[in-house]
């Protein structure tokens, strides 16, 4: 088990990570999302060993290894920019941290033969890096972390340089290829939907907070407020300001949305909704779907889906509907919001009401 209490890490007088405190478990899946310098770097800086922080403490299954370096501690880690050893081969690379432990040569060949099966390789084994593209260098800098068998895995938006194709298999098969060792794996992004893919734990983080922590689904459907929402939302997270008054909603243009049940008894006055842009759609989907006129700003059409940019009142809004939509700029179209999918924050930004149904 890998503990954070309270960690803090200050350059130049700027919090990099505050006050930050997670506990993983062996053999879990652990995804740190958050935009560029948010602190996912950071902190995965600080689990390896790389950095320590300027207070509180890391824990490791009971052991105290705040001040323990990184060459003492059992770790793996894959950063965006692939590195590797450019005078030596595919195999040597990959075989390098087994000839470290003092692996015997049949061990070795074996586990350099199976990473590099498993991750698309074997024709390659004999070239050098520069003779390799950019994501079959980062697919050796991932075979050496597989044969390495860490106790902590750390993976730095590790796919970022690879194709579509092959990127969609890994997301698939990293998880589990090092849950099959027990390790904690933990990996960096900054793609909402990357986090869905991968399953697990998630935790988002904004300007070196953790915001939320947990299991990746419920984090995305029932975000402990509007900053993690809308850190945990590509495209951007719908919003509005609205005031509640009774059992309603009131939006401009005579426009009023149910309030959620939860929220019967909850004081009027201003809050604000959320919701993703797959749940705005062109057409009414359930009997309880609200009709909204609003104006098109422009469309990106990307062939099985549309991106449909909306003006409401002082709000821009996405609405992701399926196949080619063709709408001209400023034309006015109705698009239909169903109440059970929004998210209601008060005015601090904490969540008042959980969508009641929430696909994924």
């Amino acid at each position: 088990m890998l503990e954070l209490r309270n960690v803090t890490k200050t350059v130049a007088g700027v919090d990099h990570i505050s006050d930050v405190s997670l506990t993983l478990q062996h053999g879990s899946l652990n995804v740190l999302l958050g935009p560029t310098l948010s602190g996912k770097t950071s902190l995965m800086r600080l689990m390896a060993g790389l950095d320590a922080p300027n207070s509180g403490s890391v824990w490791f299954d009971g052991v105290d290894v705040t001040g323990v370096p990184v060459q003492k501690r059992n770790i793996a880690m894959v950063y965006q920019q692939f590195i590797n050893y450019p005078a030596m081969t595919v195999y040597e690379n990959i075989a390098s941290p087994l000839r470290v432990a003092g692996a015997s040569r049949a061990t070795i060949d074996s586990e350099v033969k199976r990473a590099a099966s498993l991750l698309k390789l074997t024709p390659y084994l004999d070239r050098t890096p520069l003779n390799l593209s950019g994501g079959q260098q980062q697919r050796t800098a991932l075979a050496r972390a597989i044969v390495k068998n860490a106790k902590i895995v750390l993976l730095d938006e590790p796919l970022a340089n690879l194709d579509y194709k092959l990127r969609e298999e890994l997301r698939a098969e990293l998880p589990k290829i090092f849950a099959e060792t027990g390790a904690i794996f933990v990996y960096a992004t900054t793609e909402p939907h990357e986090a869905l893919l991968l399953g697990g734990n998630t935790a988002t983080l904004s300007e070196g907070r953790v915001t939320q922590f947990g299991p990746t689904i419920d984090v995305f459907r029932k975000p402990n407020d509007l900053l993690t929402a809308m850190t945990f939302a590509d495209p951007p997270l719908n919003t509005i300001v609205l005031r509640k008054s009774g059992a309603h909603f009131l939006l401009d243009g005579g426009v009023n949305l149910p309030v959620p049940a939860e929220m019967a008894h909850a004081e009027d006055g201003s809050y604000t909704i959320g919701f993703h842009p797959h749940h705005l759609a062109p057409r009414a989907k359930t009997m309880s779907a609200v009709p909204i006129s609003a104006k098109v700003s422009i469309t990106e059409i990307t062939g099985s889906e549309s991106f449909v940019h909306l003006d409401f009142a002082d709000a821009r809004w996405v609405m992701l509907a399926h196949g080619i939509r063709v709408f001209e700029p400023d034309e006015t179209i109705e698009v239909f919001i169903d109440p059970r999918h929004i998210m209601v924050f008060d005015a601090s930004g904490r969540a008042v009401a959980a969508p009641q149904r929430m696909a994924a």
